[in-house]
């Protein structure tokens, strides 16, 4: 396994409506490294976002999508690994989601 730094496993947060209606429950959605932990993950959301307390972590596997490049060749876009964020009641929202 690969040595991740806490700054090296979240990569992107999901952007979608889902994820946004889940907000408000403070759930929120990241993209993180293919072979981060969900204690990895939990770390390195505690030590980014300051004042969070992650409650739970949920992840899962995402396979890539088959693409067509041209009328005869298919592709594959890249696996992705998604992370759910529980944080605590006591705990501060993550603010890079404000105002969205």
């Amino acid at each position: 396994m690969a040595d991740l730094k806490y700054y090296d496993i979240i990569l992107k947060p999901v952007i979608t409506e889902k994820s946004m209606d889940t907000m408000a429950d403070k759930r929120y959605a990241f993209y993180v490294h293919p072979q981060a932990t969900k204690n990895q993950v939990k770390e390195a959301v505690e030590k980014m976002f300051e004042g969070t307390k992650v409650e739970k972590v949920n992840t899962m596997n995402l396979q890539g999508k088959k693409k067509r490049q041209r009328s005869w060749k298919y592709g594959k876009t890249a696996r992705r690994k998604k992370a759910i964020i529980q944080l605590t009641q006591g705990s501060k929202d993550i603010e890079l989601f404000q105002g969205m």
